[in-house]
């Protein structure tokens, strides 16, 4: 069965079932406290709350999914950071009974799994938490004999919440018997055994509890289901595969490595793998509009692309190899979302440049990097010479400890953030004593310029679209510079229909108004907020009428009919996948 027609039968199953279809959101969520989407339920989360839902009480949804929790599992048969995850929800309608009732009728009708090779997995119970006995004895209705069913604790079946706080419950987990076949441990090898003869494929989320921030947990108003089944291991037990990689989802991908390398890829399973899952990952980032940096989701783009290519240099690969490896993602999953063929050029020339990056500089810092350890006299690379990998040679944190550990070393984690944050001060106490003692005229004159940035944002988010997402941005009292995400060179039209608008704005008179309020209820709010540093409770928005609305701690003025006349005097590139303008008052 082919992974279409899977992903289709699952949605028309429940669509059968008075469910909604529902297409996947972005992989960047309007939840503050998390990176990415990371589950089926992210979307649908006020609606467990008990908000209505526009889609009704029953919906389905094939979703789009990026999880850097498994990312040193990636290499394996089953891990991934990129997956697609097939989810049924219920938000105060059915409950447990029908749910088991359908994912038997679905594994086991529509996708004819014989009955014998499930296992299934329930919550114990532990001190804050009853046994989930509603679960256990459903499954015992339905025909599945006890010798196929076991009790697990809080780590293994129970499920949530996403980000800091929200809904969570009790799970009743369905696991696939690979080879039906006792490991040493013999009657002990039960599914979540560590021999990997047993591999989870659907987890039934029963939400029955709200988690808060101290990990209290109180009973929800609203019952609800949240149900996950990663479409990569379904398709991995129809296929008849030893592993996700081997499926149609990633045949192509492999191939197309193999056809560029020197070796096979049964040489080397595991740089395989990593680069395929890695560059498709990159892809659907790229497509989300993200941009390699050193800043939240940019970073972890940066990250994955680097090790892929550190992975590429293991095989032989040769330079620009990436962009045939990424043509043959986009080419599995174009009729399904569209995006990654509509926006290939722009996701390839962010690889490109990506790429051409580290490279330069890749041989040098593995140089450096070897040199270093062969002068560590103990088993520990120290934090200054970490900083030193990531300022100089553009290494990850991650990816030096990746290194160390295939040395058999580990590295000063905590040596490394404590430069890096020197480093941060340095640049912080070098910004404000160039805005010390500039008088009141040029501080009016910056606050002009800090309100022109706002202007200037929005307008490149409206004229090249909401990839557009700032980078950096410095201001003196004579002009201007903005860094901004966006993968080409602006053309004279687009540039003029920016200043156009910005000048349309500042003629409009808007209101410049500024209001405190939490972080999340600011987001919520449509805010903009793109930078890492650690928010307060509190947050300072400024809104420029119904046009612009950012979370900044200052200075602007009341009106923008203060700033005059706007005119941008220079566009250029300021890094990869990064554009710079210069503007100044006239």
């Amino acid at each position: 069965m082919k992974s279409e027609e899977i992903r289709k039968k699952f949605l028309d199953f429940f669509k059968e079932k008075g469910h909604k279809i529902v297409p996947s959101s972005s992989l960047l969520p309007t939840d503050p406290s998390v990176l990415f989407t990371t589950a089926g339920m992210q979307q649908f989360k006020e609606y467990f709350l008990g908000k209505k839902s526009p889609f009704g009480k029953r919906v389905t949804s094939c979703q789009k999914c990026f999880r850097t929790s498994d990312i040193e599992e990636v290499g394996n048969d089953r891990h991934l950071t990129f997956l697609e995850m097939l989810g049924n929800f219920s938000f105060g309608d059915y409950f447990k009974k029908e749910t088991i009732e359908w994912a038997l009728e679905f594994l086991t009708g529509l996708c004819k799994i014989p009955n014998s090779k499930l296992w299934f997995g329930y919550f114990k119970g532990d001190s804050n938490v009853p046994e989930d006995k509603e679960s256990y004895k459903i499954l015992q209705k339905l025909g599945i004999p006890k010798n196929r069913i076991y009790g697990f604790g809080r780590e293994d079946n129970f499920w949530g919440p996403t980000g800091e706080e929200g809904p969570c419950g009790p799970t009743c987990e369905v696991h696939y018997d690979l080879t039906q076949e006792s490991c040493s441990k013999g009657k002990d090898c039960i599914p979540n055994c560590e021999c990997g003869g047993f591999i989870e494929i659907w987890n039934l989320v029963f939400n029955e509890y709200y988690q808060d921030r101290n990990k209290k947990l109180t009973p929800l108003k609203q019952k609800g289901v949240d149900t996950g089944m990663g479409l990569e291991r379904l398709a991995m037990v129809l296929q008849g595969k030893s592993s996700v990689f081997e499926t149609d989802l990633f045949t192509s991908v492999i191939k197309e490595i193999e056809k560029q390398s020197s070796q096979s890829y049964t040489d080397n399973p595991k740089a395989y793998r990593i680069m395929a899952d890695h560059i498709k990952g990159a892809v659907f980032l790229a497509s989300e509009g993200v941009i390699p940096s050193n800043l939240e989701q940019g970073y972890t783009l940066r990250r994955i692309l680097r090790r892929a290519i550190r992975f590429g240099k293991l095989l032989n690969l040769p330079k620009n190899s990436l962009i045939p490896i990424a043509q043959k993602a986009t080419a599995i999953y174009q009729d399904i979302y569209p995006k990654v063929k509509t926006q290939e050029a722009d996701i390839l020339t962010i690889l490109q440049n990506e790429e051409e990056k580290f490279e330069k500089t890749l041989e040098r810092g593995l140089k450096e990097f070897r040199y270093q350890i062969e002068k560590c006299q103990e088993k520990i690379i120290p934090g200054r010479v970490v900083f030193d990998l990531y300022q100089s040679y553009g290494f990850p944190l991650e990816l030096t400890e990746e290194l160390a550990k295939e040395e058999g070393l580990k590295v000063d984690k905590q040596g490394f953030e404590g430069a890096l944050k020197k480093h941060q001060e340095i640049s912080r106490a070098g910004v404000e004593k160039k805005f010390g003692g500039v008088g009141k005229e040029a501080t009016h004159q910056a606050a002009k310029l800090h309100t022109a940035t706002h202007l200037l944002h929005q307008a490149l988010r409206e004229v090249l679209g909401e990839h557009v997402k700032q980078m950096g941005s410095d201001i003196t009292p004579q002009r201007l510079r903005f860094d901004f995400s966006h993968p080409a060179k602006l053309t004279e039209d687009e540039l003029k229909k920016v200043e156009d608008l910005v000048n349309q704005k500042i003629k409009e008179d808007l209101k410049i108004q500024k209001e405190e309020m939490s972080y999340e209820k600011a987001i919520r709010a449509g805010a903009l907020a793109f930078f890492k540093e650690k928010y307060p409770e509190k947050v300072k928005v400024y809104s420029i009428g119904d046009f612009s609305k950012e979370i900044c701690g200052g200075p602007h003025v009341s009106h923008t009919g203060e700033l005059g006349h706007f005119k941008i005097i220079k566009e250029e590139s300021s890094g990869a996948g990064v554009r710079r303008i210069r503007a100044i008052p006239k």
